[in-house]
């Protein structure tokens, strides 16, 4: 694989997971506070902190 082709869709990915993280926030009316910047450095660790590192919220809601 091309080491562009590599490093543009690393950072495509990265934007879509960003993307993802802040619109599940939006969606679900949370706060999504900085994991959507550490999703665009990190990507998928970035998704993987937001879901599961984050405290719970009084709801129960992820």
């Amino acid at each position: 694989m091309d080491l562009y082709s590599f490093l543009f869709a690393t950072a495509a990915a990265h934007v879509g997971f960003a993307v993802f993280v802040a619109g599940h926030a939006a969606f679900t009316d949370e706060d999504a506070g900085n994991w959507p910047y550490i999703t665009l450095v990190l990507g998928l660790a970035g998704v993987a902190g937001y879901f599961f590192y984050d405290e719970l919220s009084d709801s129960g809601n992820i």
